[in-house]
């Protein structure tokens, strides 16, 4: 964590959500899985919007995925992210089937494609929050 404080919106963790956050806090990317269907889901939520039980609980996920959408922000949204521009704002596919949005970071935003291979990384930014966020997957 840099030294300098960090001066754009963090999330708020709350009861449902901050198993998420001590995760990625640890380095690890954690999901809701249902025990009684074997869905994973995200975002956390109370019921399993798959077969509505009660009956989850986290794991760990792998951390894999691939790039559902993404688009380019060459103007920052609003004046905390001024100095980011251009960044790529992407819906991340993981490997265990839910969609979250993130950001790929990479040196070249050329490289970006859909259906393109990521891995989780992890940016703390806080002493709390602990952002995930997504590195390109060099082919094989």
């Amino acid at each position: 964590m840099s030294e300098k404080p960090y001066g754009k919106p963090l999330p708020m963790p709350d009861l449902e959500t901050q198993p998420f956050w001590d995760g990625a806090r640890a380095g690890r990317l954690r999901l809701p899985k249902c025990n009684d269907c074997g869905q994973y889901h995200f975002l956390p939520r109370a019921l399993c919007p798959h077969c509505r039980s009660e009956n989850w609980t986290w794991v760990d996920a792998s951390g894999d995925g691939v790039i559902y959408s993404f688009t380019i922000a060459h103007r920052g949204a609003g004046p905390a992210f001024k100095d980011d521009a251009p960044y790529a704002i992407a819906i991340i596919e993981l490997a265990e089937g839910p969609r979250m949005m993130s950001n790929i970071v990479t040196d070249d935003l050329s490289r970006i494609a859909v259906d393109g291979a990521v891995r989780v990384t992890f940016d703390a930014v806080t002493d709390d929050i602990t952002l995930p966020k997504f590195t390109l997957v060099e082919a094989a």
